[in-house]
């Protein structure tokens, strides 16, 4: 029997190479690309993730002397202390990680819900404003964390300027903890909101005119329509692009690291974030920076992993 099998195995890799040969043509340059680029960091990190990799044991080249790599193996230890250890800023980090993705994501998909319902109505001038709310969206992302640092700053931030015409006393914004992560989180907001706004328009603009038409004639109110037909013909979108946002702040780094450097203190710092400050502050510690990261990877697995499934069992079907 099993020989059987492995004598048809090969004829039916040669049919489909044969009828497919040139789609894997096509890919297999993608792939290679993506091994090399993806593939081979992922393995090398993982490996570094079990060892005592750090400045002062990898190779290095210091004029004519060439230093080879030292480091050891040491299995799951940097797991268990940095998990478990004495002093370990896991648990506070993730928990503000948390926070910051939670209250991203949300921002994002209410106002961006919001202004997709405002656009997919006959408006005035309404290209005009979808060019002038993608804006943030097509700016890089760096730019504008430069510009919003310098909109923020104490002394000579226009925020500041406005409060003080106001008769209100200047505010710290990126000094003070509590308004440090606020402010992060309102940039990376403003940042993430057109890419929201935009795939639910395109969700909105593909429900049926007639269903709403079809309700009006019955007496359904405005929210009646919003939530009968708007929200269940959104729902495959909105599970794509919660998805997205919440993976894509997770791992948001250039918002923080260029607006506050994860301080004051670690008032702002989140998982790739002290992940970044362990390989390249201070002693630098290349397998502590790759636990973390193989840790951020394998929560958001997880996450995913569970959101899928939450997905089908409401009958949302595989994607």
């Amino acid at each position: 029997m099993a020989t059987a099998v492995a004598a048809r195995t090969p004829a039916r890799f040669r049919r489909t190479w044969d009828k497919y040969w040139y789609a894997w043509a096509m890919v297999l340059p993608v792939v290679a690309v993506l091994g090399v680029l993806i593939g081979y960091p992922l393995v090398r990190g993982i490996w570094l993730s079990f060892t005592d990799a750090n400045e002062h044991n990898v190779a290095a080249v210091i004029g004519r002397l060439h230093l080879p790599d030292s480091y050891r193996f040491i299995g799951v230890r940097n797991y268990q202390s940095g998990l478990f250890g004495a002093g370990t800023r896991f648990w506070a980090v993730l928990g503000r990680t948390v926070v910051w993705t939670v209250s991203c994501t949300f921002f994002h998909y209410v106002l961006g819900l919001g202004l997709a319902l405002l656009l997919n109505r006959p408006l005035r001038g309404r290209t005009v404003y979808r060019v002038l709310l993608i804006l943030p969206w097509a700016v890089p992302a760096f730019i504008s964390a430069f510009a919003w640092k310098l909109l923020m700053t104490r002394d000579n931030g226009i925020l500041n300027y406005a409060l003080s015409a106001l008769g209100v006393s200047p505010l710290d914004w990126l000094g003070n903890d509590t308004l440090a992560l606020i402010s992060v989180i309102a940039v990376n907001v403003w940042l993430g909101v057109p890419f929201m706004m935009v795939a639910i328009l395109g969700g909105l603009q593909s429900i049926p005119l007639e269903l709403y038409e079809a309700a009006e004639v019955d007496g359904a109110t405005p929210w009646q329509r919003f939530w009968h037909i708007t929200v269940p013909g959104l729902r495959p979108v909105s599970a794509t692009v919660i998805l997205l946002g919440t993976i894509w702040s997770f791992n948001m780094f250039p918002v923080i690291f260029l607006m506050t450097g994860g301080g004051p203190g670690d008032a702002t710092q989140i998982l790739v974030t002290y992940a970044f400050s362990a390989a390249f502050e201070g002693v630098r510690d290349y397998a502590v920076s790759a636990t973390y990261g193989v840790l951020i990877l394998s929560m958001l697995v997880v996450y995913a992993s569970i959101y899928r499934r939450a997905l089908q069992s409401q009958g949302e079907g595989a994607w």
